[in-house]
Formats: structure tokens, C-alpha cells, sequence
């Protein structure tokens, strides 16, 4: 089926998320929707799929005009999404899930489970999924459960499936596995519009890529085009996209952490008895596929975690049972997963949210009274250092971009005295440009000898900064390696296998290219 988007335009407000977009996909072609998040891809799908309204243009289905009130609509005229967050109900079956929506009834209005369990094994066999159709959701990998997603818009017979950033929660090998299925079904004659922000992804499976920047088409490109060529269409501008970083020594260890373990609010073991050491002048990374236990061991270091157990040393101080505020005087730099939720106030100034955990701290406070002589001085000079692109130090920090609200936190958090630095997700949700300057500035805090833990999804980026790397899995470290180390042993760490050539010790060699 072929599909076309003639001048859609989409508005919240004031604010254009798209702008007359074109896009042609034909019958049997991957082609991929590159841009930076926010550049307005998901909006663009999202009115495809009839969850949004366009403002102006027309979707057209082999050369017809389509007016989508709703999902429904779309999924009846044969569009089926693979969305980044998975629509399934875990205490379904796979059966149960793929006929939900559009369930089929036999005599007495009975559910026909068995007409559902015979679709999935149908699809199931014509692509090679290996899906149990009375599986439990809950119980299946992430993978496996992409694959129920994918089974569950082919049983509504979809001719354009649409996957929107589908490899954000997948391992190396279960996106290689991906890549295999999207040629199948491409192969098949379906239309596949694949949505990602990974050039490597991009250039190893589309057939056509379109960039979308700020809300518009600026150009198409050929999967033959370099990452550089890509890069600076989707950020308008050149990018240097290696990660320039000298082989060093560590010194001695500054972070020691001894059998660790978090209960969560609900009393669930997240973190299971984790043990390892950071040394100064050395990037840990901690990787793994999101929701393994990653996040709870940032917040116990930094002290948002209340059901903490075991031992944290820094520098010989011990961090377990202190407040936020004290960890972060006891030099503690921290970079939050989520900039806007735990990072910065919005509506507060830049100027403001360069002070934040130091309003009871001289230079900037004296005898109860804000010094805003230093504040303005202070925050100009790192506006200019960290690159900051606004209207001014008093632009409300919510009406920045992303990369220039991450660069804000950085410049608060490095302007410490800092005795280690811990960053989550570094560079999520922010443009490429940025990634190049958020790197630089990592790096640089490892040669200035500081202890740095990068915690990170993107292997990519995880493998460019690491000297070591700590793969979590399930709560628990299943092995630490040099930095390296193959993205495909990698992976097998990050499904909770460890190859023969790796041990669980924190002195590991590894497994090397």
C-alpha cells in the first residue's frame, strides 16, 4: 500500500509541531523518519494513526483521500502502529492481547480464544516468531513482547506499520532480530515507516530516510549517506560525533560500594547486593536495557533512595543515610535522568537554577541576603562557558531546548568541588550537537582526574566514554569490562547470560573486539 502525507500541519498553540510536511512511502519500502527528539516525527505518526487531528493537509492510502476520526479508523483503512511503549495488558495472554479491540464471539457470544491462538500461530509462522499464544505478557522478554506488538497489527491485516523508536528498550541482539523482521515484512510487500533517532539503525535497514528538523522536511538522504552527512542534517550544522578520550591510569579508588541492595517503595528488592569501585580519573559506565535497577542505584548514591543497605564510601566518607543536600556537599555532582522532573525548575530563571542546593551557601548568600551581583556575574560567565543558547541568564529556564536545559544542569553540577560526578542518562532527549558537547565536557571531568559514573541505554555512548563497564541486570551486576568490549557480548550480559570468558569480578579483562 502506498502512503502519502500532502502539507500536514499540526499546532498546540503557538507552537508548530509540524509544518506542511510531505512524505511519500511506497508499497514494500522501510523508510526512515530521522530527527532529533522533538523534531516532531511522533506527532507526524500520531496523526497518521488518527490520535491527532491535522490542523491542514491530507493522508492519502493508494492515491485516496483518508479522514481518520480516531485510531480505529486508521487501523480499519490497514495503518498498524508498534508504538515505543508497549499496548499490552501484562496479565493477558498473547492471545487475549492480540484480540482485544476487535474480539471475535461464537455461539452464546463466547470470546473464541482459539480463533485468536490460531492467528498468532498463523503469523507467527509466516514471519518466524516463536510466540506461545497462552503465554502471560508479564512473563515474556522485551522482545518477545515487541513481537505480540507487531503479531497484534498483522492480525488486523495492517499494509503500513508504522514503528515508533522500537529499539529505545531492546539489547543489541534483540534489535538485530528487529532489523530481520522489519526486512520480512518489507519483503511481504508491507510498508514500514520507522521512526528512530539512531543513525546506525537508520543506515543498516531503510531503504529512504527523510530528516525532520524543528517540525520540517530539510532533506532526504540515501542509506549510503556517513553519519557526519546525517548528523548535520538533522542539527543544521557540522558535528564531530567520535569521542576523543586518551587512554589513562586511574588512580586509587575514590567510590567504594560493598553489597548494596534498594527495597523500593512497594517493598521489591530493585537493587540486589551490588558491589564495585570507581577510581579517580576513570568513566564507569553502568549499562543494561532500562529498568533493571540502573536508576535505583543512581538515586541511593545521590540519597533519594529511603530503604538503602549496604556500604557506599567516598574519599572514606560513608554517603549511606545522608540527606540530598549532604551527599551533594560532600562533592557529589549528579546529572538526573529526568532534567525537568529532578533537575530544574521550570519556571525559575537560568540565573536561579545555577544556584539550586546553594541558596544557604556564601558567595551566593551572606547573612540571609541574596548576593545577586555574584549570582548574575556567576551565571553569565557559565552561560558563555557551557555554551547556553537563550535570550539571557533571566530567560525561565522552561523555555529552553533540551540540550540547552541539560547544559544548564551540567554547568550547575561541574561548577562544584566536585569529588565524584554521576550522570544518568547523560544525553537523553537532547539534539545531536549537544551529545557532542555533553561528551567533551565528560571526558574532560575524567582527565581532570574525578571519578565519573555514566549511566546510559545507548550502548553507543557507553561504549565511547567507558574505561569499564558494569552491566546490570535484574537488580544485580552480572559482570564488569573494559570499556572495550563488544556490543555483542554486551548484550548477552544485558539479557543476564555472562559468556565463558568473563568472570563477576571487578578486576575483569573481558571479552575484547
Amino acid at each position: 500500500m502506498k502512503l502519502e502525507l500532502r502539507g500536514i500541519t499540526k499546532r498546540f498553540g503557538s507552537l508548530i509541531a509540524n509544518d506542511h510536511i510531505d512524505l511519500v512511502v511506497k508499497p514494500g519500502e522501510i523508510h526512515a523518519l530521522l530527527g532529533e527528539n522533538g523534531a516532531g516525527k511522533s506527532t507526524l505518526m500520531n496523526v497518521l494513526y488518527g490520535l491527532y487531528q491535522a490542523d491542514d493537509g491530507e493522508i492519502l492510502l493508494d492515491d485516496e483521500v483518508q479522514h481518520f476520526a480516531g485510531p480505529g479508523d486508521a487501523m480499519n483503512a490497514g495503518i498498524g502502529m508498534v508504538h515505543q511503549h508497549f499496548m499490552l495488558i501484562p496479565v493477558f495472554t498473547v492471545a487475549e492481547n492480540v484480540m482485544l479491540g476487535h474480539e471475535q464471539t461464537k455461539g452464546l457470544g463466547r470470546l473464541d480464544l482459539a480463533a485468536a491462538r490460531a492467528r498468532v500461530r498463523e503469523i507467527g509462522s509466516q514471519f518466524g516468531f516463536d510466540v506461545d499464544p497462552d503465554a502471560l505478557v508479564e512473563d515474556l522478554p522485551v522482545g518477545v513482547q515487541q513481537r505480540v506488538e507487531i503479531i497484534k497489527a498483522l492480525s488486523r491485516d495492517a499494509k503500513v506499520l508504522v514503528f515508533d523508536e522500537p529499539t529505545a528498550v531492546l539489547t543489541p541482539q534483540e534489535t538485530d532480530e528487529l532489523m530481520v523482521i522489519m526486512g520480512q515484512l518489507r519483503d511481504a510487500g508491507t510498508s514500514i515507516v520507522f521512526i528512530t533517532h539512531k543513525l546506525r539503525e537508520v543506515r543498516e535497514i531503510a531503504d529512504r530516510i527523510t530528516i525532520i528538523r524543528l517540525g520540517k522536511v530539510v532533506g532526504e538522504a540515501e542509506p549510503t549517506a556517513t553519519n557526519a552527512e546525517l548528523a548535520s542534517l538533522m542539527v543544521g550544522r557540522s558535528v564531530e560525533l567520535t569521542v576523543h578520550k586518551e587512554h589513562s591510569e586511574p588512580g586509587e579508588a575514590a567510590l567504594i560500594v560493598k553489597d548494596l541492595s534498594v527495597v523500593d517503595a512497594v517493598g521489591q528488592l530493585v537493587v540486589n547486593s551490588v558491589s564495585f569501585e570507581v577510581h579517580h580519573g576513570e568513566i564507569l559506565a553502568i549499562a543494561g536495557v532500562q529498568g533493571n535497577g540502573q536508576t535505583e542505584l543512581s538515586e541511593a548514591i545521590i540519597g533519594l533512595q529511603d530503604d538503602v543497605r549496604g556500604t557506599i564510601i567516598l574519599d572514606g566518607k560513608s554517603l549511606v543515610g545522608l540527606s540530598v543536600s549532604k551527599v551533594l556537599d560532600a562533592g557529589v555532582g549528579f546529572v538526573p535522568e529526568d532534567r525537568n522532573v529532578d533537575g530544574l525548575v521550570g519556571e525559575f530563571t537560568i540565573a536561579e537554577n545555577l544556584m539550586l542546593d546553594r541558596s544557604d551557601n556564601e558567595p551566593f548568600v551572606k547573612r540571609g541576603t541574596l548576593q545577586l551581583s555574584y549570582l548574575n556575574t556567576f551565571a553569565e560567565e557559565k552561560a558563555k562557558e557551557f555554551d547556553v543558547r537563550s535570550q539571557g541568564i533571566q530567560t525561565p529556564v522552561g523555555r529552553l531546548s533540551g540540550g540547552n536545559q541539560q547544559k544548564v544542569v551540567l554547568a550547575r553540577e561541574l561548577s562544584r568541588d566536585l569529588r565524584l560526578f554521576l550522570a544518568a542518562q547523560p544525553t537523553r532527549g537532547i539534539d545531536v550537537g549537544s551529545i557532542e558537547f555533553v561528551h567533551k565536557r565528560i571526558v574532560e571531568t575524567r582527565d581532570a582526574g574525578v571519578p565519573v559514573i555514566v549511566v546510559s541505554t545507548e550502548l553507543d555512548e557507553v561504549t565511547a566514554l567507558a574505561d569499564r563497564i558494569a552491566v546490570m541486570y535484574r537488580g544485580s551486576i552480572v559482570g564488569i569490562v573494559p570499556g572495550n568490549t563488544s556490543r555483542d557480548v554486551l548484550g548477552l550480559m544485558m539479557t543476564g547470560e555472562v559468556p565463558a570468558e568473563i568472570t563477576t569480578t571487578d578486576s575483569i579483562e573481558g571479552a575484547l573486539l
